[in-house]
């Protein structure tokens, strides 16, 4: 019992992974729920973005980039991957209430010609999965900065130019083909560009450092409490 106590300690922080069962669910309940009655996201540059099948590549690259981003900074940087885990979450949240309060999508793909190409079929399945709605801000968008950060920030990485370089291209290729495949208008880019501007300085900024390094002390001290209950001064 003692060993799994302290096995559970070691990789405690590998609980917050369980926000999945929350996102996924609320994630689920939207897309059901959001399916002809919505406000249409538009804008005029919209119209004037091609139509490019082979940016379903980097889309669909998204999926294992963000998982390597965690499991990279879980695995070789922790104070990285809790603000991964901060900046990610939170946005992934805001992006959730939007919504829920504000149902939306749009109908940019009525107009798209997809043929009988390899990757024409691959963006038939993906839009037989992924609805045209709830849309802004694109989580596309945001956990791709986001895995980016992670990558370029952690220790390990961040002075290899490989790395960062490779995980900046992925992430800039991500980001336009969101647009490109007809997935996301270019305001839900914005939004998204925006959110993680406002969410930076909340996960990279002093404030977590000096919550995470009040709970350490609080920690220690306990811990030293235990250590010495027993002792007579």
């Amino acid at each position: 019992m003692k060993q799994l106590k302290q096995l559970i300690y070691k990789h405690r922080l590998l609980f917050l992974q369980l926000y999945w069962l929350i996102y996924l669910p609320w994630f689920a309940y939207v897309e059901k729920k959001v399916t002809t009655q919505f406000h249409v996201i538009h804008m005029a540059l919209d119209d004037q973005i091609p139509f490019i099948p082979v940016f379903v590549i980097p889309y669909l690259l998204w999926f294992g980039y963000v998982a390597v981003a965690f499991i990279y900074t879980y695995l070789h940087d922790r104070d990285e991957y809790l603000r991964t885990c901060v900046f990610l979450f939170i946005g992934m949240t805001v992006f959730l209430f939007v919504s829920t309060v504000y149902p939306n999508g749009h109908y940019m793909r009525f107009d798209v010609y997809l043929g009988t190409g390899v990757f024409d079929s691959m963006i038939k399945s993906l839009w037989a999965a992924d609805t045209a709605t709830n849309l802004f801000p694109s989580i596309h968008v945001f956990n791709s900065i986001g895995a980016h950060l992670a990558l370029s920030r952690s220790e390990g990485t961040r002075d290899s130019r490989l790395v960062k370089g490779t995980s900046f291209v992925l992430m800039c290729s991500i980001i336009l083909s969101t647009m490109f495949i007809k997935q996301h208008s270019v305001f839900d880019v914005m939004t998204a560009l925006l959110m993680a501007l406002i969410l930076y300085p909340v996960a990279y900024g002093n404030a977590l450092e000096n919550t995470v390094s009040r709970i350490r002390m609080h920690r220690d001290m306990r811990r030293r409490k235990r250590q010495y209950k027993d002792v007579g001064w």
